[in-house]
């Protein structure tokens, strides 16, 4: 497995960035009315009592200094950042999956956010928008999840349109209008995109292209066909923003490849999602690693047998706030994929 250098983003450019973005921010007009997966919703105030059902909406509020407003939360891949550990010990967790309706609605929230339609849509495993409707509880749901995708392809749907961090960052400015945080917004964007451009910067040097990467999530189980990133998931993107090639050609979110099929691209660089999950055998990492190393098949490969596998956060490689983690770990890699070819 490669090791991994940390690379520190200088205070100087993102200190110029805040006093840009911090010039342009604006107080919230209420009534706010936003569209939002294909409807409106309105919201005469600030909320006070928010129910997070997805880890990437519950740090983006944690992020925006709203942890107070925080009454529940729900769906965990991983532990959440260390700064905002202490915090996140004093709010309920209602499930580390999936939360009854029961328990969500319990909280008396007035504001459910959700990661994925899956949970809350319209058909969702937690309750639709028209049971939370019903009850007068308004339901903002990440745009990564719906705009520019058909989750009614069934799995995790099909990207229409290329994942981009353009959706995290609509996701960041409308939660800080909700919440009448306008500049904390502003300069939590400025720093993901200087962050951004940093890890490019890295590898404009060495020049990504060229070598090609796998993505696996997880797996059903360890000996089937494993779940791989698409053509235009966030995995892609992380890929693209490095000049790296994806091996995937889906455009589904996640599909299923045969190991036979991966093998044939022989990928430079594979990626393996590390989760605290463990809805399946392939949520952990390290049997991930062990399969990759003694299969038949997979022991040949390329980035196997060169020591390229990486493990990245899971949640990186999902459309989250911690997509940038992942374009910074993968940058990382094409370094250390150049200096062990040069050698």
């Amino acid at each position: 497995m490669i090791t991994l250098n940390k690379h520190v983003l200088a205070a100087g450019v993102f200190a110029a960035g805040l006093a840009s973005v911090s010039q342009n921010a604006s107080a919230t007009d209420y009534p706010l009315t936003l569209e939002n997966c294909g409807r409106t919703v309105t919201f005469d105030q600030a909320p006070t009592r928010v129910v997070s059902l997805g880890q990437s909406n519950t740090e983006i509020l944690y992020m925006l200094g709203l942890a107070d407003r925080v009454v529940g939360t729900a769906v965990w891949f991983n532990p959440v950042a260390e700064e905002y550990r202490d915090a996140n010990a004093k709010i309920p967790r209602l499930a580390d999956n999936d939360p009854s309706f029961e328990s969500v609605v319990g909280q008396k929230p007035d504001l459910v956010t959700n990661q994925y339609q899956w949970h809350v849509g319209p058909n969702g495993a937690v309750g639709t928008i028209k049971q939370f409707s019903e009850l007068s509880i308004p339901v903002y749901t990440a745009p990564a999840d719906c705009v520019g995708k058909d989750n009614t392809t069934g799995g995790d749907g099909t990207r229409i349109d290329a994942f981009s961090m353009d959706l995290i960052y609509r996701t960041i400015t409308e939660m800080a209008q909700i919440f009448d945080v306008e500049e904390r917004g502003a300069e939590l964007m400025a720093d993901l995109r200087a962050r951004e451009q940093a890890a490019r910067d890295r590898v404009s040097d060495v020049d990504g292209r060229g070598i090609s990467a796998l993505f696996w999530f997880s797996s059903a189980e360890l000996d089937v066909d494993p779940f791989v990133a698409g053509q235009k998931g966030a995995p892609a993107y992380i890929a693209n923003v490095l000049g790296v090639k994806n091996v995937i050609e889906s455009d589904d979110e996640w599909p299923k490849v045969g190991w036979e099929t991966i093998a044939r691209s022989n990928p430079d660089i594979i990626a393996i999602g590390k989760m605290d999950r463990r809805r399946f055998p392939a949520d952990d990492w390290e049997l991930k690693m062990k399969f990759l190393q003694s299969d038949p098949v997979t022991s040949q490969m390329n980035a196997v047998k060169n020591d390229h596998v990486i493990v990245l956060d899971a949640l990186s490689m999902n459309p989250t706030i911690r997509t940038i983690n992942g374009i910074e770990k993968l940058a990382d890699a094409v370094e250390g994929f150049h200096m062990d070819t040069s050698n």
